[in-house]
């Protein structure tokens, strides 16, 4: 039996840990200037506002499937800015060995690159619609965001 994508969730002011760090980031890449903290404060607050607002979409303050659909970005090897940053996010909040993962430097390049190609082969193995293709998209983010092989 094939499982499926776990969906987005829902982030709101209060919230910190995984994945706020990641909201911070894909909201600096459309124009915040949020500290990338992990920390759902007034000001991380205030930017999902104004995102909702600039994106048409409803003015909640609450980051789930649909300003997490609007904020993400496809980006795949040679990409670089606060997207890239957000996928490295991820794959330090899933470094689990006590050893230095990726650098969160919003390059993305071959370790990256190498990093989610592993992901996106370990979502395939249960999830077939899944490809291995190192690149996020919305499939991948959705993986990613929504805290899958994350333990």
């Amino acid at each position: 039996m094939s499982g499926s994508l776990s969906p987005y969730p829902l982030v709101k002011q209060g919230d910190n840990g995984h994945p706020v760090k990641t909201l911070q980031d894909l909201l600096n890449e459309h124009g915040q200037t949020l500290v990338v903290d992990g920390l759902f404060g007034p000001l991380t607050d205030a930017g999902v506002r104004a995102f909702q607002q600039a994106s048409s979409l409803v003015v909640d303050g609450i980051a789930g499937p649909i300003t997490f659909g609007a904020l993400i970005v496809t980006v795949q090897n040679g990409s670089t800015g606060d997207a890239v940053k957000g996928v490295q996010e991820e794959f330090e909040f899933r470094n689990l060995s006590g050893n230095p993962g990726l650098a969160i430097d919003g390059i993305f390049g071959p370790k990256t690159e190498e990093a989610v190609r592993g992901f996106q082969a370990a979502l395939h193995a249960d999830i077939p619609s899944v490809v291995v293709d190192g690149i996020v998209g919305p499939v991948t983010w959705q993986g990613l965001i929504s805290g899958m092989l994350s333990g």
